[in-house]
Formats: C-alpha cells, structure tokens, sequence
C-alpha cells in the first residue's frame, strides 16, 4: 500500500506538471485594426465628437491670461483682443483614425486627425477671416489591471501629439487683418490643445467605453443551439501586435437556462491563427466546438417500419439474416422493426482542414412491431466525415456518408453469429435512416451574431488540427 509519502510526492509532481503546462481558454476573439477602427469612429460620430469641436470656446480660452501676466504684453494682447468680434469654429471634421502598435510596444496608439476652419471676425475687414487648423489627438489602449488581478482594456493619455499642430489663414487680406490673424494663431497655439484635452478627450474617452461595453455584450450573445444554448464571456484583454485578443470562458446551458457545463482555461491545445488582414476571428477550442454539436444532437433512439419506409433494405436485411438462419428470417413479418440508439453523444475529432465524428450506435431488429424483445443487438463503432461550411451570418455542419468501423454482437435470441455478415447492411440502414436524421438536425445552423452586427454579410470557417475558426468571408 502507498504510504502518505508516496502521495504527497505524486501530488506534487501533478501540481508541477500543471503549473508548467500551457492553459488555453475555451475560445479567443481576436480583433484587427479595422474593427477597432470602425467600432471607434461610429461611437465618435455618436458622441456628436464634431458638434464638440464646432462649440470650443475659443475666444475666451485666448482672453484668459493671454500674456501670462505680463502687464506689457498683456495691454498690447488685449488691445488685438478688442478688435474681435467673434472667433468660433465653422466647421470641423474627424478623419480616418489610425491604429498602431505604440511605441513602448505595451499597447495600441489611436491616433485621430482632426481638421477645423475657424471664422474670425473683427470690424477690420468686412468678410470673415478664416483660420484652418490642424491637429492630431493621440490615446493609448491598454491592458490594466484592477483589483484581484482582473484585468480590463482601458483608454489612457489622451492629449494632441507633439508637432501635429498647424495652424494658418485660408485666405491672405490686407497687412493689418493678417498681422492681426498672426497675432491670434500665437494665441491658439497654445490654447487649442489644452481646449482638445478639456473638451474632446472626455467624448473619445466615453466613445471608448461604449465601444468596449458594445462589444463585451456582443460577446455574450447567447449562441442558440436547438433548445440548448452556449455562452461566451470575457476572462481576459491581451494587446498582442496591432490585434486586441479576448480570451473568452464560455458555458452550456439547457432550455431551462440551468448550466450544464462549464469551460475555462486548460491544457487542451488551441491554435490561435495570424490575423493578418482579416478583420477579426473567433477561435473555438475542440472541446467547446464537440459541446455544441452534442446539444445539437442529443442521444435519442429511431423507429422505422422497415418494410414501409425502405422496402429494398428490408428486402435485403432479411436475406442477410437468411444466411445466419433461415428460419429466424421467415419470422420477419411486414412490421419488421429496426430500432437505432446513439448509445452516446457524438466524438468530434479535428484536424487541419478536416473533421471527423465518431459515434457509438445500438442497432435492434425486432421481427414485428409488436415483438417485445429482439431478435439480436449490434453495438457499432461509426464514423462519419464532418463538414463545416457557412451560409449568410450562419456557421454550417453536415455529416457526410458513415461507416461502421466495428461491429460487435451485444445480445441475441437467434444464437451466436459473425456479426460482420450484417455489416454491409447495417452500414446502409444507417446511411438511410440515422444519417438524414442527424443532418436534418443540424440543418438550421449555428448563428454567429458579430457577423452582420459589425456590418459583414457572410461569415467564413476553416478548422486548424485542435479548433474552428470563424471569420468574415472576404468580399
């Protein structure tokens, strides 16, 4: 007998072994540089980010200490000052954002250019002199931490980036308007990033977080799966390159909403693929992927009346059987009764750009309808190709042949016999009978929901040798 010694040591080699070990989460949302670009720019436009801008108070942000108390030079900037009507901002626009690795390499700088024409008026001059500003406001996203080690994806640092402020008039007027224009572009140096810092960094912060909120809720949309139902959520933000990976834990619940099944981080392999181009991709781990496809096909057992519905394989059944006993097939009536159970839940196996699904059928021939107990019972080993393939938002599976790759006689009333003389017409009932049922099943597909929610019409899917991976088909 093993003594305490013994299993304190087999304790802690296990523990060191799992401790080395890489733990993979059940699945990874990876996210490219235009999904965050998008995301971003739609929240920007729903912040009203440009009626921000058009409102920076300018002008009274440039007659606070214009000259920083210096009493001379404060006298001179207020006698321009007085020369002002109004300074505003006429129009205003947010471009094209830019995401990039930042440059310590521990997160994503966005980068948002913002182009403005301000309209000066003063008695001067007639028209309104006009002032074009550029400017570029960069933040950082991160991944911080919080309490208890959660962490979360945060925006920080937001402010214009250095040297991107350029500032001229649109038009050349007379020598006395553009001195006085001059004199007002000295003042917006300074005054314009602080107003940008004051006023627009607050909208690009909540813009950001409401992008984030949208895209955990996104997330844990429920993925309908029959009456069965599976769901992602956030365990936690890594930066990796220009791509945001959201490493997710997911769980299966029944039509009760009662958890079945929990996933979280193991050793079970995942490859994650190179994002590349696409705009993002949901890795899905095995044993989640073989979760779904259970609930999908729940054990449940068949009934045919042979002889109504497949009159030629009752035909043929019974002459295999004919060939065990003759008198055993005479006693097959026109209610011969085959009864198939999937004993358990489908096996799917992954591999590179394929798929398999193992399954263990019990398969019963009774001689009537009415017979209580059958003839013999055939436990059978069966496989089948599994395709995977999309239609419109919708992830597609479809068994396609199956093949009974061992048979074994489980009970018998008719005696002992081979049961590989059944083996051919065994194959071909389940081919005809199990096969339809279960693709008919799975016919309604899997929806995944951020396809159309993020403005892509058709999903895409390829498997990698331990996961699926769904995409946005390329247009």
């Amino acid at each position: 007998m093993a003594g305490p010694f013994t299993f304190t040591l087999l304790c802690g080699l296990l523990a060191a072994t799992l401790a080395g070990a890489t733990l993979n989460p059940p699945a990874v949302l990876s996210l490219g540089r235009e999904i965050i670009k998008e995301r971003l720019t739609q929240e920007l436009n729903d912040h009203d980010a440009i009626s921000i801008l058009q409102q920076l108070p300018l002008l009274s942000t440039i007659r606070e200490k214009p000259a920083r108390g210096i009493r001379i030079l404060g006298s001179v900037v207020n006698s321009i000052l007085n020369h002002i009507i109004w300074l505003k901002v006429t129009s205003a626009n947010v471009l094209q954002l830019q995401v990039d690795p930042s440059d310590e390499g521990q997160g994503l700088a966005v980068k948002i250019p913002l182009d403005m024409v301000a309209g000066l008026n003063t008695p001067l001059v007639k028209t309104i002199v006009e002032i074009h500003m550029e400017m570029e406001v960069q933040a950082i996203i991160r991944v911080n931490t919080r309490e208890r080690g959660h962490t979360h994806l945060a925006l920080d640092g937001c402010s214009n980036s250095p040297g991107s402020l350029r500032i001229s008039l649109l038009h050349t007027l007379s020598f006395l308007v553009n001195s006085l224009a001059h004199r007002v572009t000295n003042l917006l140096v300074p005054a314009l990033p602080k107003l940008v810092k004051t006023q627009l960094c607050p909208v690009i912060q909540a813009a950001f977080e409401d992008m984030h909120a949208d895209l955990l809720h996104l997330v844990r949309v429920p993925v309908s799966l029959g009456s069965d139902r599976l769901e992602f959520d956030l365990l936690s933000p890594a930066i990796k390159g220009n791509v945001i990976q959201l490493e997710l834990g997911a769980k299966l619940l029944d039509s009760h909403g009662d958890v079945t099944k929990w996933f979280n981080k193991s050793a079970i392999s995942l490859t994650v693929p190179y994002l590349d181009s696409t705009p993002f991709s949901l890795t899905v781990r095995q044993d989640v992927v073989n979760a779904a496809v259970t609930a999908l096909l729940p054990p449940k057992g068949i009934v045919v009346l042979l002889d109504y519905v497949l009159p030629e394989l009752a035909h043929r059944l019974k002459s295999n059987i004919k060939v065990i006993s003759e008198q055993v097939a005479n006693q097959l009536g026109p209610t011969q009764m085959v009864k198939i159970l999937t004993r358990e839940t489908p096996e799917l196996l992954l591999d590179q750009g394929s798929a398999k699904v193992a399954q263990l059928i019990v398969l019963e021939v009774f001689a009537t309808n009415e017979a209580h107990y059958p003839f013999f019972t055939l436990g059978i080993e069966a496989s089948s190709e599994a395709q995977f393939y999309t239609k419109d938002d919708r992830l597609m599976l479809n068994f396609n042949d199956i093949s009974s790759d061992w048979i074994h006689l489980m009970n018998s009333r008719i005696g002992l016999f081979r049961p590989e003389l059944l083996k051919n017409i065994t194959t071909e009932i389940l081919v005809s009978v199990l096969l339809p049922n279960e693709n008919s099943k799975l016919r309604s597909g899997i929806p995944i929901s951020m396809v159309k929610a993020w403005g892509f019409r058709e999903a895409s899917s390829f498997l990698t040798k331990d996961s699926l991976v769904v995409t946005p088909a390329s247009s």
